[in-house]
């Protein structure tokens, strides 16, 4: 899933982020606008398309590390869903009545359960000890 996605995402990438900087625009200025005002703290400007080529490197890297089997594939999955999740998932900005919060709300629910995934597999990974090599017992000689 990740891998296609960073895969298409390079494929339409272009000089100005592709459709997903389209997409992101409008959702990732409200976002930053809320941290300013709440947090009370201005937001360095950042480029948009920067943003789309570090998600497209975080999800394509990571993929294919947890498909190694890589805890690091796993923690940069992670680092990718805890930075995307809130911002392209919004539902917080939709009244609960709309048709839209409950596609974004289901969305949403869906990363937190990859997340979840993927820190299960994170646990699971740490629980189980390594494998140490077993040393051949030496027969003892009978002469």
């Amino acid at each position: 899933l990740f891998l296609l996605s960073a895969y298409q995402e390079f494929n339409e990438f272009g000089t100005d982020g592709g459709p997903a900087a389209k997409a992101l625009k409008p959702k990732f200025n409200v976002f930053i606008k809320n941290i300013s005002l709440h947090l009370g703290v201005a937001v360095p400007h950042v480029e948009l398309k920067h943003v789309i080529a570090a998600t497209i490197a975080l999800k394509g890297l990571g993929g294919l590390l947890f498909i190694l089997g890589s805890s690091l594939g796993a923690y940069l999955l992670l680092l990718y869903l805890a930075f995307i999740t809130p911002i392209v998932h919004d539902f917080y900005n939709y009244d609960m009545e709309k048709a839209e919060f409950a596609q974004i709300f289901g969305k949403f629910t869906q990363d937190l359960a990859l997340i979840g995934a993927l820190l299960f597999f994170l646990g699971m990974k740490n629980s189980i000890p390594k494998r140490q090599a077993k040393k051949k017992a030496s027969k003892a000689k009978t002469n």
